[in-house]
């Protein structure tokens, strides 16, 4: 047996060292044993097992009629994922049956309980559930509907679902008969109260494009991408969305999320979810009646107006209601010349105290108002700088941010009358840090911050900006693991490290490739973070390339240009070596993998290295040719560094597979405009070569 690396505790060994416990359901610390298809029995079933589905064997899945709509999405799911894994699909009925397995969702309050579920300590707990084997039944019972929502996705995973299959692309073991063992498990309330993903920074997503390549702001983002993002959400166990601010919204998004028992959120401009990128974007301010003008000074009843066209269209979903008061396109309000700090505090009072009465009397009474005042940008040194002066509402939540790469730029020294949660980001877009591409925010930096988060008390509210999910599942999954656990995960050192090495072999494990290959997709993922935990690193071999092309271009002129930095190109060539050890270490983790977890690693490590990689390899023969001593030489490097360029396009191109087609291409990461993008080496290197030097060098960063 090979040996096992993490701590030598008895339910540890078991869980990860190739032994299983006859019984499921232990309580074990997070990251310390397998998850996926762990309550599955593979030998001959035991007294108290139950057997799901198989030949001969028949289950239905019990959802009460007055069961709330999130339960029977999760019967709906939980009945497809037994049919993933066994082939057989239960049906969904409103009431047990004597002669079968009955695997019952139930909240309570809404129907008896066995003996093995003590429903008195689940009464007035936020979402906690509990799992059980009881006779033949299965018993899945949430004290809220979340709650009974949630047991219903863990009982999913511990059968062989991944909650990140979508973007992993794992398939579960087949299972006939599929026999769960014997189970009791208790989950307890999460750590965080309201957990969410905001699918921000829309530059992938497939719609249409304009000219440039970038997507079109009036196109629709697809509803099957919601569906995509909602259950991955909602498998992960977070009760909260902010979809999409600065495309088209549709109502149908909007309640798609509030019937799956999904929270409905925005951000910091999007107050009230009015939408106001879209006051003429898309007409609103005509469509309200109101005159399209954001100003609070001489236009107050139009933007009050304005907002409560959010509120009316919303009121009867499930919505957290985002309070406060920005520009329409997330830049700060302006203020009249001459403002004083004072007179801009209370005009923020003014406004939050106008918004929340608004939302109290629209609601029904049978639904509590929930608001978040969240401090981006501009908002924190506002508030910092006189907390007294906004005398926020008591229930409003007060939403610290982070500083766009996932540090911290402020928490609450004491909590106050309020409660607190954070706004952060694992994607961001904006200007040459531009983060979209791949992760760049490493769990250690996760770790670290969470862990001030937690002890801050800032625990009320957690909204993470996730761009298009795809590439930031593994923090997402670390994420949302600490917001459920954090205790739990912070009882024990080096949160980071041991996550780390849960997920390789959670994820990469069980393809035969034995402990070299854990190791070597451990030490990649370790090495990727090292090269590339802050997004600036992904691009400075880009910067170094367009200053290049300006030198070459004035070379080829007959021009002075300035000497290449030795201190640049000494990174450069420290920072390849680097590379090419990361991607040595990613090649040999695929060795022993199989396809589908090839595909997957390939994007989540390999390829974020490659755009570095190709870069800097692209960035050294061009300075190589700035230096060389004739025309031909430098050509000859020139098309070498256009090779790397190429080898980056191909690379691309194998990440782009179903179902994400076209996932890279026309977007920001290739278009030639200079407004919206930036990183352009590919584009421009092409230029140079076409016009044989003579073109323009407008567009090229001078050096």
């Amino acid at each position: 047996m090979t040996e096992c690396r993490f701590p030598a505790a008895a339910v540890l060994l078991l869980g990860l060292c190739g032994l299983t416990p006859s019984r499921a359901g232990a309580q074990t610390a997070p990251w310390t044993t397998a998850l996926r298809g762990s309550w599955v029995q593979t030998g001959p079933a035991a007294t108290g097992d139950v057997t799901l589905a198989g030949t001969g064997a028949t289950s239905q899945i019990v959802v009460g009629g007055d069961e709330n709509a999130a339960v029977r999405q999760a019967a709906e799911f939980l009945a497809g994922d037994i049919e993933k894994i066994s082939g057989y699909r239960p049906a969904l009925v409103k009431t047990p049956a004597a002669d079968r397995v009955n695997i019952r969702l139930v909240t309570l309050g809404h129907g008896d309980l066995p003996a093995a579920i003590d429903a008195r300590a689940m009464q007035g707990q936020w979402e906690s559930y509990r799992i059980a084997t009881a006779g033949r039944d299965v018993w899945l019972v949430g004290s809220n509907p979340r709650g009974t929502a949630f047991a219903a996705y863990a009982l999913s995973e511990r059968l062989g679902i991944d909650p990140l299959y979508i973007w992993t692309g794992y398939r579960p073991v087949h299972r006939d008969p599929l026999v769960l063992k014997r189970t009791s498990f208790a989950q307890d309330p999460p750590a965080f109260r309201y957990r969410g993903f905001f699918h921000d920074d829309e530059d992938l997503l497939p719609r249409p494009f304009d000219a440039n390549g970038y997507p079109l702001q009036t196109g629709d983002v697809p509803l099957d991408w919601y569906k995509r993002f909602f259950e991955t959400a909602l498998r992960l166990r977070m009760n909260m969305v902010a979809p999409y601010t600065r495309v088209h919204r549709r109502y149908e998004v909007q309640k798609l999320a509030s019937d799956w028992g999904l929270y409905y959120t925005s951000h910091h401009y999007d107050i009230l979810v009015s939408n106001p990128f879209g006051l003429t974007t898309y007409n609103l301010a005509a469509e309200r009646g109101v005159r399209p003008e954001w100003n609070w000074f001489t236009n107050r009843e139009g933007m009050i107006a304005f907002w409560r066209g959010g509120l009316t269209e919303n009121k009867d979903l499930d919505v957290i209601w985002p309070v406060g008061m920005r520009g329409t396109s997330d830049r700060p309000f302006t203020f009249p010349p001459g403002t004083t700090d004072d007179r801009r505090a209370a005009t923020f009072r003014e406004v939050i105290d106008e918004q929340v009465k608004m939302v109290r009397e629209a609601l029904s009474k049978d639904k509590t108002p929930i608001f978040h005042f969240t401090m981006y940008s501009e908002m924190l040194p506002e508030y910092q700088r006189n907390p007294a002066a906004f005398d926020l509402p008591d229930d409003v939540i007060i939403v610290w941010p982070d500083d766009n790469d996932g540090h911290m730029r402020g928490l609450p020294a004491s909590l106050g009358k309020w409660k607190h949660g954070v706004y952060y980001h694992l994607a961001y877009l904006g200007g040459n840090l531009s983060k979209q591409l791949t992760h760049t925010v490493a769990p250690s930096t996760v770790g670290e911050q969470f862990d001030k988060i937690v002890k801050a008390g800032a625990t009320e509210y957690m909204l993470v900006n996730m761009s298009e999910v795809r590439d930031y599942v593994m923090s997402a999954r670390m994420l949302t693991d600490i917001t459920w656990d954090a205790p739990k995960i912070y009882a024990a050192p080096n949160p980071a490290e041991r996550y780390l090495s849960w997920w390789t072999r959670e994820y990469f494990g069980g393809s035969g490739g034995g402990e070299d290959t854990f190791q070597a997709a451990e030490t990649a993922y370790a090495k990727y973070f090292e090269i590339l935990d802050t997004p600036d690193k992904l691009w400075n071999a880009e910067d170094a390339i367009q200053q290049l092309i300006g030198s070459l271009y004035r070379k080829v002129a007959g021009e002075t240009y300035p000497p290449f930095s030795p201190d640049t190109l000494s990174g450069l060539q420290s920072r390849i070596k680097r590379l090419d050890d990361a991607l040595a270490a990613e090649a040999k983790g695929e060795t022993g993998m199989s396809l589908s977890q090839q595909r997957f690693f390939s994007v989540d490590v390999a390829l974020g290295l490659h755009v570095a990689q190709r870069q800097t390899q692209a960035a050294l023969k061009l300075e190589e040719a700035l230096r060389a001593p004739d025309a031909a030489r430098m050509w000859q490097l020139v098309g070498e560094a256009r090779t790397s360029l190429e080898q980056l396009e191909t690379e691309f191109a194998r990440a782009e597979y179903p179902p994400f087609d076209r996932w890279y291409g026309e977007s920001w990461i290739r278009s030639a405009n200079s407004q919206n993008n930036p990183h352009r080496p590919y584009v421009q290197l092409r230029a140079f070569i076409s016009s044989e030097g003579h073109g323009s060098v407008a567009g090229v960063r001078a050096p």
